[in-house]
């Protein structure tokens, strides 16, 4: 169960020591009193081990982080750490009161204002009625929702409610702040806000420990982050060291599944007998190779990678050029290189032979793409012709903070502002 630190001056905030978190789980579940009378009590039943044996420990001052797949134990343990569970077995020490955003506005009476639910839901959080007259005006301001504030809370929306239950929440600095991916519900505006004032905490000194799915968010305000899998702590430590543990786990996860479900397949009456062109020639197969030139299901981002065109001919031909297209959402052409504008015509032989295009390194940031495949001759002859009838997925060994496509070589900032005056814009 969770006690308070006894250590003066500790350096942590938090201390997990051998958690785990048992459910009983009733295989043959009898959901009301008539049918637990007529046929008794449920008699098959499991335990489901949400968390098993975790340790760790969060820093005062410092932002912590939970990740790991859904289903791994990250939203148990926060429930823990706010006592909203108790342990199994095992104890959480706290070096002070926690104050959790794990399912705002939860406490909201749907009959009353917003207003009226301010003071009903500080009380729950037990904040003192003074404490709560002197954060009303910066509540409302906060949370954004005008004359709404007087109206029952019945007639919100779920994003003006949860503009309200974190505004009551956060109006009293915690000491310790415990938050769940409830925030990602909002509208971009509020999660800036939220993650704003998240950051303005943390520069103040609130130990918070947060559960989320964007592991550049982690990256960006997490000093360490635990890693859970399955219940279990598979690692823990510092966040980019951990994340970038975690993204190689979920890569390597991803291409032995993918592996598995996909094989080459080079017979003759495949779907790419389909594609247009006069098919003298035909794509019929695409692979993926990683810098070892390895086959993958997935390129990587930064490294070197390989796309192998499979070629069946019904004859030999010379002067072919082979084309590409990388398609993404599938409407945005991001690249479309092309062999005969690269310097290279080939013959191909009769029979089956392969065409390589090297990319040193993938400029592609991660995520899913089509592939269109060209065979063309010298006058203009289209043999093949596969549109965006091939998947292709870029992966990265690490969280990706550049937005869009595609990672553009380093280019060259000025070393400051060069002064001008309003007439330069005139």
């Amino acid at each position: 169960m969770s006690t308070e630190l006894t250590t003066p001056d500790h350096e942590y905030s938090i201390i997990v020591r051998n958690v785990s978190k048992v459910f009983e789980v009733h295989a043959d579940r009898r959901s009301t009193l008539k049918e637990r009378v007529m046929r008794g009590a449920a008699r098959q039943r499991s335990v489901f081990h949400a968390l098993d044996d975790v340790s760790f420990s969060i820093k005062k001052g410092s932002t912590f982080g939970l990740i790991g797949h859904n289903g791994s134990g990250k939203s148990t343990m926060l429930k823990i750490l706010a006592g909203v569970y108790q342990p199994s077995s095992g104890s959480v020490e706290v070096s002070a009161k926690v104050d959790a955003l794990l399912e705002l506005g939860a406490g909201f009476h749907g009959e009353l204002s917003g207003r009226e639910n301010i003071y009903l839901n500080g009380a729950i959080l037990g904040r003192s009625r003074k404490e709560i007259d002197d954060t009303l005006e910066w509540i409302i301001s906060y949370a954004d929702i005008g004359d709404f504030i007087d109206e029952p809370v019945k007639v919100y929306s779920s994003g003006m409610t949860v503009r309200l239950g974190f505004a009551v929440a956060v109006a009293v600095r915690p000491e310790i702040l415990i938050v769940d991916e409830i925030i990602a519900v909002g509208d971009e505006e509020f999660q800036r806000k939220c993650f704003d004032l998240m950051r303005q905490l943390r520069a103040q000194g609130t130990t918070i420990a947060l559960v989320t799915h964007s592991l550049s968010l982690a990256q960006e305000m997490c000093d360490e982050v635990v890693w859970l899998d399955h219940g279990r702590v598979k690692e823990v430590g510092d966040a980019s060291t951990v994340i970038s543990s975690y993204i190689a786990d979920v890569n390597a996860r991803e291409n032995a599944k993918r592996a598995a479900e996909e094989s080459l397949d080079f017979d003759p009456d495949d779907e790419f007998n389909q594609n247009q062109g006069i098919g003298t020639c035909r794509m019929i197969g695409v692979e993926f190779l990683n810098k070892d030139l390895h086959p993958s299901p997935a390129l990587l981002t930064g490294e070197a990678g390989t796309v192998r065109i499979h070629i069946r001919s019904a004859q030999a031909l010379d002067n072919i050029e082979v084309g590409l297209s990388f398609v993404a959402g599938g409407t945005v052409g991001v690249a479309g290189p092309n062999s005969r504008h690269g310097g290279r015509s080939y013959s191909l032989p009769q029979g089956c032979s392969y065409v390589d295009y090297t990319m040193d390194p993938v400029l592609f940031l991660p995520g899913p793409y089509k592939l269109t495949v060209g065979i063309f001759g010298g006058d203009g002859t289209i043999y093949d012709f596969s549109n965006m009838r091939t998947d292709m997925r870029v992966h990265s060994s690490q969280v990706v903070e550049e937005p869009g496509l595609v990672a553009l070589p380093p280019g060259m900032w000025s070393r400051e502002p060069v002064v001008t005056t309003e007439e330069d814009h005139s």
